[in-house]
């Protein structure tokens, strides 16, 4: 069979016998090189030439779920996910923490997150872990509203005029079947605090006090 002459991250982390994740982490911590060969791959060369010892060491243990790591978060701050409770600090927030550079994602899987457990360790040491999980936490559309202080057709007016986007979208199921599940769009609360000085232009006041039953103000905006 034909050595490679390329490799994949995959395949490169099978020629070193080390863990995917291990090798992920590395190429994050710069414990490898970048890329140096077409559609992000390395070169054979390249390859020969990494400290396999070095890599399996960058991690040494286990990485963690984005649950345990919400769950190491929420320890941090003094207020533990409880079983039966809802968390303190759920996953929405670990994935809002790999979009903002904090922790890095290991997994390749969409529906699950693997991380680092000494960098969540370091990120839970931060004096401003407090603001920061409060910042990523996440608001369906009626809580966004809510916190807004603007009915619900409002809120939704916003989100047609492109101010306000999801982070993510949630699948909530009606009962057990999933016949009855629907995606809910869900929301940072910076992203929603930051709309009034976003849009100057709008009367925030007033937005807050149109009666039931009344035509939005935004209603015309942008059509």
């Amino acid at each position: 069979m034909a050595r490679l002459t390329e490799y994949d991250e995959r395949q490169a982390a099978g020629r070193l016998r080390v863990a995917i994740t291990a090798f992920r982490w590395a190429v994050h911590a710069g414990i490898v090189p970048r890329p140096d060969g077409p559609g992000s791959t390395w070169s054979r060369a390249a390859v020969e030439a990494m400290d396999r010892d070095a890599i399996a060491a960058g991690l040494p243990g286990d990485p963690l779920s984005g649950r345990q790591a919400a769950d190491q978060l929420a320890e941090a701050l003094g207020t533990p996910n409880a079983p039966g409770e809802p968390p303190a600090v759920t996953a929405f927030v670990v994935r809002r923490f790999m979009a903002a550079g904090l922790l890095t994602e290991l997994s390749a899987n969409p529906d699950g997150s693997l991380v680092n457990p000494s960098q969540v360790a370091e990120v839970c040491t931060r004096s401003d872990l407090a603001e920061l999980v409060a910042a990523a936490s996440p608001l369906g559309p009626d809580q966004a509203a809510a916190r807004l202080g603007v009915r619900r057709t409002e809120w939704d007016h916003m989100v047609r005029l492109g101010w306000v986007a999801p982070a993510e979208w949630r699948e909530v199921r009606f009962g057990t079947s999933r016949a009855g599940a629907v995606d809910v769009p869900m929301y940072r609360v910076a992203d929603v605090d930051a709309l009034p000085a976003a849009h100057p232009e709008v009367d925030w006041s007033a937005l807050r006090t149109v009666g039931k039953g009344r035509r939005s103000p935004l209603a015309a905006v942008g059509r």
